[in-house]
């Protein structure tokens, strides 16, 4: 018998908006130029993460800009470098919980102290060959790092790469060649199999990690549509994907069979859908505290963080290395 899955449909809330001061009014950028069409943005939002204590990082690309947001919202500028920041995790949350590892499209892997505002190379080629332009990263249990290497690829050019990084031993793996523009990347709860966001594909691909650390049998977990694909990746505990669409202002919330169980969309103005663009997303504490169950996205195109209370908590990307 055929059971239809009718997905529950809720509005995300605005949590905060960047502040006057800090929006770039008019003025170009090289990114906003390939990016958005030549519009002059005043920027740019992607790569929201927590720190331990209920604190959320952004990133601005156009402006190479990192900032943070306190738990009452309010916003402060962490750093102003030379890049194009993406991504971005804490790197070691036990021996460096200061530490943002950031998948920086113009620099590679660079990490960054958030005390200083320091920025400092970690990963910026591969065998003397700068990367396309890496996009997002991910990071498992043991302290690999899984990243995607977007560039400008796609349909027309189907050879993004998602590769794992072993800090401890150096050695860099590319685990997949042939992506239509690799995005939003994450692993199930389990570890045993990793999701990449194909934005240009309209799809995310599921790949089970092999005991020898390849991988084998990629399939398509998830189709959407519209004119931008699936972006930003974030998983909770009971193995279900949530997938940031920005050409629909939707967040998809996929159960484990790929079926989706709730759509969240980024509130209405004057009941209709307004212009947003929901890149990426991370959970999160109320007020720094327990349950990590609020879901915070970044609506890229107008500078603010929107939020929604789930019903299950996220799953921790920080890694634990001891």
């Amino acid at each position: 018998m055929f059971y239809l899955n009718t997905p529950k449909v809720r509005e995300l809330e605005v949590w905060s908006s960047m502040p006057l001061e800090f929006r770039k009014m008019g003025v170009r950028s090289a990114w906003a130029d390939a990016n958005q069409g030549g519009k002059a943005i005043d920027s740019f939002l992607e790569g929201p993460v927590f720190d331990s204590t209920g604190n959320l990082y952004v990133t601005d690309i156009p402006f190479g800009r990192i900032f943070k947001i306190d738990p009452q919202g309010a916003w402060s500028l962490v750093a102003e470098y030379d890049g194009e920041p993406n991504g971005m995790k804490f790197l070691d949350a036990i021996n460096q919980p200061d530490t943002l590892l950031i998948t920086d499209y113009k620099n590679g892997l660079v990490t960054l102290d958030v005390n200083t505002g320091k920025a400092t190379p970690f990963l910026a080629r591969r065998n003397t060959e700068s990367f396309k332009g890496v996009n997002d990263l991910t990071m498992a249990k043991n302290g690999d790092i899984y990243f995607t290497d977007q560039g400008q690829t796609g349909l027309h050019d189907p050879t993004g790469r998602v590769y794992r990084y072993a800090p401890q031993s150096g050695k860099l793996d590319m685990l997949l060649n042939n992506v239509p523009s690799p995005n939003g990347i994450v692993l199930s709860p389990d570890e045993k199999f990793l999701f990449v966001a194909c934005t240009r594909g309209n799809c995310v691909w599921r790949m089970p990690l092999q005991q020898d650390g390849s991988v084998s049998k990629t399939g398509q977990f998830f189709t959407s549509y519209g004119t931008s694909g699936p972006d930003g990746l974030a998983m909770d505990v009971g193995g279900r994907l949530l997938v940031a669409n920005p050409g629909l202002g939707y967040v998809w919330v996929i159960n484990p069979r790929g079926e989706v169980d709730e759509v969240l969309h980024a509130p209405k103005v004057d009941g209709k859908l307004a212009a947003v663009s929901l890149t990426n997303l991370a959970f999160g504490a109320d007020d720094g505290g327990e349950g990590n169950q609020n879901i915070y996205c970044t609506d890229s195109s107008n500078g603010r963080i929107l939020m929604a209370r789930m019903d299950v908590s996220g799953v921790s990307v920080q890694s634990p290395r001891r």
